[in-house]
């Protein structure tokens, strides 16, 4: 991968990358940011961090993807509510059986195209075939999945059969308070799509792993996170 650049821009590349990194990794506002950034002797607006977010958050997001390791075959999609720039949306999500975010997409209807469109992108996206799809109640699932000659592979239940789905929207809804809300589609779309990537390399699950591994998994991504961003 070719070195990012960080040509004519007034800051240290140093500097850059460590507000883009606080502002995806923790649940900080850009004004949270200004004030870590203003602690250290740093003198940057909060607008300007937020430039920084568009404009390298993205193109960190894929460099990430690509270095990561084929997810789990087995699938969780769900969908939840979100009231964004006053409509109310649909965000769509898929999930491996080990919490990796696979994919998502924002759209505004509850419905088997929408769960078509969903599927769609996971299929072309993704390096492994699917051995299994379990999601709640929806009928849309199973109708986009008989489209797609994939109803084999369906595994409808309720809650506590997608529960590992139903979880994975916490994070998202914690940030979504922080912002106090998404303000448009396309801006949610872009900042969940750069959030999942940086989530997948830091969510090292630490409640399930000893101390030592805990510092052997923070380790590898640190150093996925250092060659992303170089």
């Amino acid at each position: 991968m070719k070195p990012i650049s960080f040509m004519r821009h007034r800051f240290p590349a140093d500097v850059i990358r460590h507000a883009v990194w606080l502002y995806f990794r923790c649940s900080l506002s850009f004004r949270d940011v200004e004030e870590l950034l203003a602690q250290r002797g740093i003198d940057v607006s909060y607008e300007t961090i937020r430039c920084w977010t568009i404009k390298f958050g993205p193109l960190i997001a894929r460099r990430l993807k690509r270095r990561r390791q084929a997810p789990s075959p087995r699938w969780h999609l769900d969908e939840m509510v979100c009231w964004i720039g006053g409509k109310r949306l649909y965000l769509w999500r898929a999930i491996d059986d080990e919490g990796e975010v696979l994919d998502l997409v924002v759209q505004p209807r509850r419905d088997t195209e929408a769960a078509l469109r969903l599927l769609r992108r996971l299929l072309h996206n993704q390096p492994v075939e699917p051995q299994t799809i379990t999601t709640d109640g929806l009928a849309s699932y199973g109708a986009a999945l008989d489209v797609l000659d994939l109803r084999h592979l369906h595994r409808p239940g309720r809650l506590r059969e997608n529960n590992r789905a139903e979880n994975s929207h916490l994070p998202i809804r914690r940030r979504e308070r922080q912002q106090q809300g998404f303000k448009s589609q396309a801006s949610a779309q872009r900042f969940l799509t750069t959030y999942s990537a940086i989530y997948n390399t830091f969510n090292i699950q630490r409640h399930l792993i000893s101390r030592p591994t805990l510092r052997r998994f923070r380790a590898e991504a640190d150093a996925a996170w250092s060659a992303a961003v170089a």
